[in-house]
């Protein structure tokens, strides 16, 4: 899966120069050849062997000839394309590989890819968001996407979900694209209300458009009141699903600031959030 334009052009060679042709690597460990009760039956000489690659080449009348030959026949038990092309009598040859050019066929060789494309074809980046908003007559505020009852509402433009909008503004930061307000003006009088999952979910799909992947968010309110923890897992549940994230990668979190400030002084509730993605 890891083919170079240099493996790729030397391939193009070889099927010209030769007609059938497959990369191979000398071996570094011995080879032994074995029975069936795993006697060693004999070494063969390393120098004389290669480990064959792909991507395998050949002039295409001849390897087509070949298969059209080898599937009317029967023949089963040939593994690549150029014993196929052995088999019918064709020449092969074997040119320079590309030891970085591993084969997958377990599954410990694929969780091996998996890992290399990962740590080569991506960066990881952290944003912030911090959101702030007072208090205001009302029954119950929502937070995380919550309904949690209250002796107050938040006041604000959308429904005033501080946990969302700051969730929302460290995944806009982790893409350097903006905060909420370059996406969902306030002046803008459809968003009058809205419900902040929207917001969230936006910057969510951003991240997939952009081929990403969000590894982690993490938020931590900040107010006296209303009790966090008693909400905590249907808040985490419901980031969850609106960010289309695992629940595992989503931690929400309270503290109080020991009664100093707006929040110590019951005024409103203040949001802190960090969102960790993966992008190519």
């Amino acid at each position: 899966p890891f083919p170079t334009r240099e493996l790729v052009a030397r391939a193009v060679r070889a099927a010209e120069d030769h007609g059938a042709a497959a990369p191979g690597t000398p071996l570094s460990d011995t080879v032994k050849q074995v029975d069936g009760q795993g006697r060693v039956l004999a070494t063969p000489p390393r120098a004389a062997l290669r480990a064959v690659q792909t991507p395998q080449a050949f002039r295409f009348a001849l390897i087509l000839k070949a298969h059209r030959r080898a599937a009317a026949q029967g023949v089963a038990d040939l593994t690549d394309d150029v014993a196929v092309a052995e088999w019918a009598g064709a020449p092969a040859y074997v040119f320079e590989g590309d030891p970085g050019n591993g084969k997958v066929t377990t599954m410990q060789d694929f969780s091996a890819a998996e890992a290399r494309l990962a740590g080569a074809a991506n960066e990881t980046r952290v944003g912030q968001g911090f959101d702030v908003h007072a208090f205001a007559p009302g029954d119950h505020v929502w937070l995380c996407g919550v309904k949690v009852p209250h002796d107050q509402a938040l006041s604000g433009h959308s429904d005033a979900d501080v946990a969302l909008h700051a969730l929302a503004d460290a995944i806009y930061g982790a893409l350097a694209e903006g905060d909420i307000g370059a996406h969902f003006p306030p002046s803008d009088p459809q968003w009058k209300g809205a419900a902040s999952h929207v917001f969230l979910a936006h910057a969510a799909a951003r991240v997939r458009a952009r081929g990403g992947v969000i590894v982690g968010l993490d938020a931590t309110l900040i107010c006296e009141a209303p009790k966090i923890g008693p909400h905590r897992e249907a808040m985490r549940a419901r980031v969850a699903e609106i960010a289309g994230l695992d629940v595992g990668r989503v931690a929400v979190k309270a503290t109080t600031t020991e009664r100093l400030g707006f929040a110590g002084r019951r005024e409103g509730i203040a949001c802190l959030a960090m969102a960790t993605v993966r992008l190519p």
